[in-house]
């Protein structure tokens, strides 16, 4: 696997993309065409939303919204009806209890998208069979990382019309990470540093302050101070990709370690890593990655409240 498709990457392209046999061309439009019009007799209060591809008609109050991409835990947090998400929200243990209902659907199953006869979808701007799609109903994308963390769960609360839902949210979320911030940087001092590392198919990468993983969080939100090799590696591009030698030099005082069970997890018991200062101190923070991977609004509550009871013990 070539870097670029690291995790976040990986699932920008792959979330959108479960395995699902595409229908001819003919027999979708045709269910296409049906299927808009139940909605549009199901949806007839619309309001305009301004989109990456200009004004757009959605339903003023969507009831069966489907999810191609990393926004899950976003609509899931304003209260609205999910009827089909991507492979990785489905298994995100985040998600878990609340996506019961809702079926497993990609961009490439025109035919499963069609069944659950949705009013509204939402995917990313890489999402295949866009044309299709909206003809099944009304579909809005986003370029990943083109918002700010918080002004993209803004932006899923004007889609949705719950605007007023999603300023709360994100004011009381600043509120309480700033309030963990000052208290977490009072306990390990000003100048103490933090790294996010994660495994991945025989690579271990570590990660600036957006690539989700709770990077937005410590380093954003809490001001945590990064390592300066961090800095000069992984600041520009989000991520960067280390072999085990180097690891050390990347090692802040704290690190938080996205692992995944599934993957080769055998540098851990090297030498190399165990002689990392914050290793052997035991400051270091194990996390399963499929519940942080993301920085929607669900993901972020979930890390906020791990950071909490990692550094403050709360």
């Amino acid at each position: 696997m070539k870097k670029i498709f690291l995790p976040i990457i990986l699932l920008c392209v792959l979330l959108v993309s479960a395995c699902g046999n595409q229908p001819s061309q003919s027999g979708a439009g045709e269910n296409a065409n049906k299927t808009a019009n139940q909605t549009e007799n199901s949806s007839k209060d619309t309001i305009t939303y301004q989109s990456e591809d200009g004004p757009i008609e959605v339903p003023a109050n969507p009831q069966r919204v489907i999810v191609l991409s990393s926004y899950t835990g976003d609509v899931l947090a304003l209260g609205v009806n999910l009827v089909g998400v991507d492979s990785w929200s489905k298994m995100n243990p985040n998600f878990k209890d609340k996506l019961e209902n809702a079926a497993e659907v990609s961009d490439e199953n025109l035919e499963k998208i069609i069944e659950v006869n949705p009013d509204l979808i939402i995917g990313l701007s890489n999402t295949k069979n866009l044309d299709k799609l909206k003809e099944i109903a009304p579909t809005v994308t986003y370029t990943y990382g083109k918002l700010d963390y918080l002004t993209q769960i803004l932006e899923i609360g004007k889609l949705l019309n719950k605007e007023k839902e999603a300023e709360s949210w994100v004011n009381d979320f600043k509120q309480r990470a700033e309030k963990a911030g000052d208290e977490i940087r009072v306990k390990i001092g000003e100048d103490a540093t933090v790294s996010v590392f994660e495994n991945f198919d025989k690579q271990i990468y570590v990660f600036g302050d957006n690539w989700a993983r709770g990077t937005e969080i410590l380093y954003q939100a809490m001001k945590l101070k990064m390592p300066e090799k961090v800095k000069e590696a992984a600041l520009k591009d989000g991520y960067y990709a280390l072999s085990l030698e180097v690891l050390p030099e990347y090692a802040g005082d704290y690190i938080i370690l996205s692992k995944n069970s599934e993957t080769d997890n055998s540098f851990l018991d090297t030498d190399t890593y165990k002689n990392i200062p914050a290793v052997k101190n035991n400051r270091v923070f194990v996390a399963d990655a499929q519940n942080f991977y993301f920085n929607d609004a669900l993901t972020l509550d979930y890390q906020l409240d791990f950071f909490i009871k990692h550094f403050l013990g709360k």
